[in-house]
């Protein structure tokens, strides 16, 4: 690709458009292993240069370490930006920040705070971590039963419906923002807070994927229905669509290895890249604008372009529906989306 060559798509309700091809940032904040900053460093400099301009990132990001990253790299550009409310950061290093994904991370604890003043601040504190002024999109970051106890998040929906909804709505109208939404796990919060909320977007992460495709029974038809659009984070389920051994952030549950056993032979029948097919399948889906994965290094970077590039014939997603490996609803691209859409 070269600068400026990712199509875009516009959100359902025509508020912005997105490229279809966006930046996830939780690999920047050391997920599950520290990074080397340097090497970042380096493979953000080239995700520019290959048209990228869409960046996502948040404060539980490695406690900060994502935004700053992020921050540093944009700088000066002319991007598209969305970070996360939900959590503040208190100052003074979590007792075992390990434990909740990242080893190496700034010297904060995440404090979860879905009400008014907590996501006006955290808004702010945003903007001072990345240096930069401007903030494109908000998401209310890990709400929902898959994060929570089903009582503590009904407590979280209740504060976000009655004050930090309001807050979002506020910023949004004001132009400080430009669209929110959730980023979340899951669908059923997702469906939830359309009883109550103007969302221009959910950022879904690992719940429309070549594995797992529920959302087409309610959550995308309702997306339609309300014109919230959906960003897809998480298109290889945790990494066990790249040969990794974890799905859902744990083991590979054995239904789950099965599918993927016949997802693998089906691709190489096809003489397809499984990963390659996993970011293509899900922007065939009207409500879908963009498929973020997140990215740690230059390898990553060249090999989620080879894959965006990558041509794959009709006869393989044909050949996925025959063997019930599809959805029975489930659109597929016809042509590649990274090229045509």
């Amino acid at each position: 690709m070269t600068t400026n060559a990712i199509p875009m798509r516009s959100l359902l309700n025509g508020r912005m458009k997105l490229p279809v091809l966006g930046f996830g940032g939780a690999p920047l904040g050391g997920l599950l292993r520290a990074n080397d900053n340097a090497a970042a460093a380096e493979m953000m400099a080239r995700t520019w240069g290959h048209g990228y301009t869409y960046y996502d990132t948040a404060p539980f990001y490695g406690f900060g370490r994502s935004e700053r990253a992020v921050g540093d790299a944009l700088r000066g550009k002319n991007y598209i930006l969305s970070t996360k409310v939900g959590r503040l950061l208190r100052p003074g290093m979590h007792t075992d920040p390990g434990a909740m994904g990242w080893p190496d991370p700034l010297p904060f604890t995440p404090e979860y705070d879905y009400g008014y003043d907590a996501i006006m601040r955290s808004y702010e504190d945003s903007l001072q971590r990345l240096g930069l002024d401007r903030i494109d999109i908000l998401f209310v970051h890990d709400i929902g039963e898959f994060t929570h106890t089903a009582e503590d998040n009904a407590n979280h929906l209740k504060v976000l419906r009655d004050g930090g909804y309001r807050a979002l709505d506020e910023l949004r109208r004001s132009g400080a923002i430009r669209a929110i939404g959730l980023g979340v796990n899951e669908t059923a919060v997702c469906r939830e807070a359309l009883k109550f909320g103007d969302w221009d977007m959910f950022l879904l992460a690992g719940r429309y994927t070549l594995l797992e495709q529920m959302a087409l029974d309610d959550l995308l038809p309702e997306c339609l229905a309300t014109e919230t659009s959906v960003v897809i984070g998480g298109p290889y389920n945790s990494g066990a669509l790249v040969g990794g051994d974890t799905w859902n952030y744990s083991s590979i549950p054995t239904e789950v290895a099965d599918k993927l056993q016949q997802l693998r032979a089906c691709a190489r029948r096809h003489d397809v890249s499984l990963p390659a097919a996993a970011l293509q399948f899900p922007l065939a889906h009207k409500a879908v604008v963009s498929v973020i994965p997140g990215l740690r290094d230059s390898n990553e970077l060249t090999q989620t372009l080879q894959w965006t590039s990558e041509k794959i014939s009709a006869a393989f997603w044909r050949d996925l529906r025959e063997l019930g490996l599809l959805h029975e609803t489930a659109p597929t691209p016809e042509n590649n989306p990274y090229k045509d859409a």
